[in-house]
Protein backbone atom coordinates (compact mmCIF):
# COMPACT_ATOMS: atom_id res chain seq x y z
CA UNK A 1 0.00 0.00 0.00
CA UNK A 2 1.01 3.60 -0.40
CA UNK A 3 0.71 6.11 2.42
CA UNK A 4 1.02 9.85 2.70
CA UNK A 5 2.81 10.78 5.92
CA UNK A 6 2.18 14.08 7.70
CA UNK A 7 3.89 15.50 10.77
CA UNK A 8 3.23 18.12 13.40
CA UNK A 9 5.54 19.61 15.98
CA UNK A 10 4.69 18.88 19.61
CA UNK A 11 5.39 21.21 22.55
CA UNK A 12 8.60 19.43 23.49
CA UNK A 13 10.01 19.79 19.95
CA UNK A 14 9.33 16.17 18.98
CA UNK A 15 6.97 15.19 16.16
CA UNK A 16 3.72 13.28 15.88
CA UNK A 17 2.97 11.54 12.61
CA UNK A 18 -0.21 10.79 10.72
CA UNK A 19 -0.33 8.09 8.02
CA UNK A 20 -3.18 8.24 5.50
CA UNK A 21 -3.67 5.97 2.48
CA UNK A 22 -2.38 7.91 -0.53
CA UNK A 23 -5.80 7.95 -2.21
CA UNK A 24 -7.49 9.70 0.75
CA UNK A 25 -7.55 13.17 2.27
CA UNK A 26 -6.63 13.86 5.90
CA UNK A 27 -9.73 12.86 7.88
CA UNK A 28 -11.87 15.77 9.05
CA UNK A 29 -11.24 15.09 12.75
CA UNK A 30 -7.50 15.55 12.12
CA UNK A 31 -7.67 18.71 10.00
CA UNK A 32 -7.91 21.02 13.00
CA UNK A 33 -4.15 20.64 13.49
CA UNK A 34 -1.33 22.02 11.37
CA UNK A 35 0.00 18.94 9.59
CA UNK A 36 2.95 19.28 7.20
CA UNK A 37 3.71 16.80 4.44
CA UNK A 38 6.57 14.49 5.43
CA UNK A 39 6.32 11.92 2.59
CA UNK A 40 3.99 11.21 -0.33
CA UNK A 41 3.08 7.76 -1.68
CA UNK A 42 5.42 5.92 0.69
CA UNK A 43 5.43 2.23 -0.25
CA UNK A 44 4.62 0.02 2.75
CA UNK A 45 3.90 -3.71 2.91
CA UNK A 46 0.15 -4.34 2.92
CA UNK A 47 0.29 -6.21 6.24
CA UNK A 48 2.82 -3.93 7.97
CA UNK A 49 2.25 -3.75 11.72
CA UNK A 50 4.52 -0.77 12.38
CA UNK A 51 6.18 2.24 10.83
CA UNK A 52 9.17 2.49 13.16
CA UNK A 53 10.60 5.63 11.52
CA UNK A 54 7.38 7.42 12.46
CA UNK A 55 6.66 5.69 15.80
CA UNK A 56 3.37 4.33 14.47
CA UNK A 57 2.29 0.98 15.91
CA UNK A 58 -0.72 -1.13 14.91
CA UNK A 59 -0.63 0.47 11.46
CA UNK A 60 -3.15 -1.73 9.63
CA UNK A 61 -5.45 -1.96 12.64
CA UNK A 62 -5.60 1.83 12.99
CA UNK A 63 -6.18 2.37 9.27
CA UNK A 64 -8.93 -0.25 9.21
CA UNK A 65 -10.61 1.23 12.28
CA UNK A 66 -10.21 4.98 11.68
CA UNK A 67 -9.02 5.37 8.07
CA UNK A 68 -5.64 6.68 9.27
CA UNK A 69 -2.89 5.83 11.77
CA UNK A 70 -1.10 8.10 14.22
CA UNK A 71 1.94 8.12 16.44
CA UNK A 72 1.03 6.90 19.91
CA UNK A 73 0.94 9.71 22.43
CA UNK A 74 3.14 8.96 25.43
Amino acid sequence: MQLDIYRRTERDGSYSYLAVPASREIPQEATNTDWEVEARALDVQDEAARLPNYDIDHLCEQIEEKGYAMTALH
